[in-house]
């Protein structure tokens, strides 16, 4: 259906109804060269249509209004059709990790087993993040050379605060 509109939509295009030669200097290439070549573009999708399907309809929608020659509508379609990413659900679990050295599955089967213990509130934690006991934290001794160091930070400041006075010779 797609591909009848877009030879529909071509064939509206007075540069369709010239004689070869004046194809050829206007276009690069005859009318039904391009029109083959856009057909094939557009039929080359085998897996899915390109994910610039939904651009495509727009463009063929209104191809006159946007595009006021065939050359310019050729470009327009030729690169919506050249994309080579199209669009398939994709139902395939998360890649497996490649290959590795019977140290290293060790290691990933011990992860995986700490991973797979419980899950809180639907987060999984961390690899090796697990919930510990706090111990008891012993009270901190403030002892007199914490407290001297403090005096003496306190007179410097306050002598520097009273050296600081703004003079009043601007």
């Amino acid at each position: 259906m797609l591909s009848f509109q877009l030879k529909q939509v071509l064939s509206e295009y007075p540069e369709a109804k010239m004689n070869p030669e004046q194809q050829n200097a206007s276009l690069g290439e005859t009318y039904p060269e391009l029109l083959k070549r856009l057909d094939e573009a557009l039929l080359c999708f085998i897996e899915g249509p390109p994910f610039t399907f939904q651009r495509l309809c727009e463009i063929l929608l209104a191809a006159r209004s946007i595009y006021p020659n065939l050359s310019k509508l050729a470009l327009a379609l030729e690169k919506n059709l050249l994309v080579t990413s199209t669009l398939t659900a994709c139902a395939d679990p998360y890649p497996q990790t490649m290959t590795q050295g019977p140290e290293e599955s060790e290691k990933t089967s011990e992860e995986l087993q700490l991973h797979s213990h419980s899950v809180q509130n639907g987060v999984e934690p961390m690899v090796g993040d697990r919930d510990e006991v706090m111990t008891e934290v012993e009270p901190a001794d403030i002892d007199d050379e914490m407290t001297i160091d403090m005096e003496a930070l306190d007179e410097i400041v306050g002598s520097s605060e009273t050296n600081s006075t703004p003079s009043g010779n601007s």
